[in-house]
């Protein structure tokens, strides 16, 4: 069975628009993928035994732009934001759901 993948990734305006392996676009604003990333620098870090430590307060993210991406094995795509992020991992499941959102 063939993994859903983007076929095509392109930065349009301020979104980013992807070209799923079954035919489907998606189109996700820059500023919901920032405020999505999945890094630990955003969404903080578990230890063993459950406790939570570091993380982004919650902040908007309007006037981000992606600056550039690049795949990331064959899982998913990292963005380089012009806010200096750049260390989220968004795994193709992840840019999947996230451009099923209202926009």
């Amino acid at each position: 069975m063939d993994t859903l993948h983007p076929l095509d990734v392109q930065l349009i305006g301020s979104e980013v628009a992807l070209r799923w392996s079954d035919g489907q676009e998606s189109y996700i604003t820059f500023a919901t993928l920032r405020a999505a990333s999945p890094s630990a620098e955003v969404r903080g870090e578990q230890d063993i035994f459950g406790h939570k430590y570091g993380g982004e307060a919650p902040k908007s993210h309007i006037g981000v732009e992606v600056k550039h991406w690049e795949k990331v094995g064959n899982y998913a795509i990292c963005f380089h934001f012009s806010d200096g992020h750049s260390s989220g991992l968004y795994t193709y499941d992840l840019l999947r759901r996230l451009g099923e959102l209202p926009r």
